[in-house]
């Protein structure tokens, strides 16, 4: 049971009565009531902006609106009071069993708890990470990985067919130097002296081992011939080993892509960027024009020369964008075109791109890119994800040896562990700069978030394995304990606190479609932590009260009861932790 939606549905039965009274001329447009928590829990459980937002339909004030509306609204059993604040708010208060009936559905429902049908199957596709494939991933790439990674996983959750994809930038000027930074390792493994890596290219150890691997397998062959002859091979090389690491970084974050789409295919073969441009030169998109030259702040690409140009401007950018550089090859931007076609042609009308913190600037051709493509028929959003400053005790760190320049995904999940690095990355907006201190994460305190979620988890698993001398008859095994706890008096649940943390359950469905729908995966984590707390905070109370603990020793019903409250508190924390990629653990040391 989804409390929001049920009493959505109420008030809009609320206002179909009124429509029907003749209080509305016209019939209201009820989709735009909306339900939600009040700001302040002492207004109440509910709150509904139904008066405000069909006051216009009535030709009444809001307040007067409000009034009848909360009249009809009254007349529910499950309303024990209603209040018209501010403009026209009305804030509901429930009985006690709306609260206790949504914990019976926490029990009943477990992994399916809070999944929801919104998303009616529809194709969304999820691009995020798509790092060069020139050296290992920075922690910058690791935050990137972690928000594609739950959003996508968040959106599945609200009934989305997700496809998650991987953007190869494996064509251009950054992979030839790959090439040649690669083909100077491979006369290292030879055994020759190099000396310092030259000026532009590619500096760091790791690709040393491509070197070794080349040697290996060509011996001297390309030691001594022109670079026209070794420079296709060892950049194919060179791509699929750092592919290969670079899944293996990602693996250690437990991020997996459905597609790998390589930006090569797209000129490989059949030109299909050509093949783009001039379909959008057939619709009157792209036309041989001169740009003017830029006001204020430069524009990178521009150049003073004929050229071919697409109109974004028609689409919503400030300028027409250039498809092909002076040399006739292709753009970068021509081929994001193409690629974002062709997910449109594989039936995506929804995409999400997840950028760097310097992609800022290339959002609005990017829209208007996909909005020419598909006829204006498919939404982009570009969600982009600041810097992450790397800590160590208040000390910033930006060396690695591994990279020579920078530290890397690896050595940070290496040092503090998968979890602290995943839900820390979700633990702040995205688009807000992030300092992530090395230190910080593994203490087990309060102030570290991740700590004192899962140590949350653990905390009431416990209360299991303590209950067990009491409730001989409790099961250990997990689905079966549902079973045993849903027959629970929840009636016997009267405490505020208790009743307070019920409500916090209830509003986990909502939570999922919200964050769902605005693409925001750090609710989930905001939300947990404030779950955590309200669960640590009823622990310390029992430490104080004895009558309030979890297990009552001459009591066992009301044992049972608060049982199936630390049941709903473990599903819902267990649960929003995957959807984060996060680990439940059952003890911690």
């Amino acid at each position: 049971m989804n409390v929001f939606h049920v009493f959505t549905e109420h008030v809009r039965f609320a206002v179909a009565a009124l429509a029907k009274a003749g209080v509305f001329p016209t019939p209201p447009d009820l989709a735009r009531i909306v339900v939600e928590p009040p700001r302040e829990a002492s207004h109440g459980d509910l709150a509904t902006n139904a008066a405000m937002a069909l006051a216009k339909d009535a030709g009444l004030k809001p307040r007067d609106l409000a009034e009848k509306i909360a009249a009809e609204l009254r007349k529910l059993p499950e309303v024990t009071g209603t209040e018209v604040a501010g403009p026209g708010f009305i804030n509901l208060t429930l009985d006690p069993a709306m609260w206790r009936a949504a914990l019976a559905d926490v029990i009943r429902e477990g992994a399916d708890y809070g999944k929801s049908p919104i998303g009616a199957g529809k194709p969304v596709n999820v691009e995020y990470v798509s790092a060069n494939p020139t050296g290992p991933m920075h922690v910058g790439h690791c935050r990137g990985a972690v928000f594609g990674d739950a959003l996508a996983n968040l959106l599945a959750a609200a009934g989305f067919a997700v496809t998650r994809e991987y953007y190869i930038n494996d064509a251009g000027g950054q992979v030839d130097v790959l090439a040649r930074s690669a083909f100077l390792r491979y006369r290292e493994a030879l055994g020759e002296d190099i000396g310092a890596m030259p000026e532009g290219l590619y500096p760091g150890d790791y690709l040393k081992p491509v070197g070794e691997a080349l040697a290996k397998e060509y011996g001297d062959k390309f030691k001594s011939r022109p670079e026209s002859e070794w420079l296709p091979l060892i950049r194919t090389k060179a791509i699929a080993m750092m592919m290969a690491m670079i899944r293996e970084d990602l693996a250690a974050l437990n991020v997996e892509h459905d597609v790998i789409f390589s930006e090569r295919s797209l000129i490989e073969g059949r030109d299909q960027v050509g093949a783009t441009i001039e379909a959008l030169r057939a619709n009157g998109q792209v036309y041989e024009g001169r740009l003017p030259p830029p006001k204020g702040a430069p524009v990178e690409d521009y150049e003073d020369r004929e050229q071919t140009l697409f109109r974004a401007t028609s689409f919503g950018d400030d300028v027409d964008r250039p498809l092909k550089k002076s040399d006739g090859s292709y753009t970068y931007f021509a081929s994001d075109i193409t690629y974002h076609k062709l997910k449109f042609d594989r039936g995506f009308r929804d995409m999400i791109d997840v950028w760097g913190a310097d992609h800022g600037g290339y959002v609005k051709r990017m829209k208007a890119a996909v909005k020419a493509v598909s006829g204006e028929t498919a939404e982009l959003d570009v969600k982009i994800v600041q810097l992450v400053k790397l800590m160590r005790a208040g000390v910033e760190v930006k060396m690695s040896k591994r990279s020579g320049e920078f530290v890397t995904l690896r050595e940070v999940v290496d040092e503090v562990g998968r979890d602290a690095v995943r839900f820390m990355m979700l633990y702040r907006k995205n688009d807000a700069v992030l300092d992530f201190d090395l230190a910080k994460v593994i203490e087990q305190s309060r102030d570290n978030p991740v700590f004192y979620v899962q140590y949350g988890h653990a905390r009431a698993q416990s209360v299991f394995r303590n209950a067990a001398d009491m409730l001989p008859d409790l099961p250990s095994d997990p689905a079966a304990r549902t079973v045993y706890l849903s027959q629970a008096k929840l009636a016997r649940l009267d405490d505020p606190a208790e009743l307070a943390m019920m409500r916090k359950l209830a509003l986990y469905p909502r939570l999922i479609e919200s964050a769902a729908l605005a693409h925001e995966p750090h609710r989930v984590a905001f939300y947990l932590y404030e779950l955590a707390s309200e669960f640590h905070t009823q622990w310390a109370r029992g430490t104080h009260a004895p009558h309030l603990r979890f297990i009552i020793q001459d009591d066992p019903q009301l044992t049972v009861a608060r049982l199936a409250l630390v049941q709903g508190f473990v599903t819902v924390l267990a649960l929003g932790l995957a959807l984060l990629g996060v680990e439940a653990p059952g003890e911690m040391r």
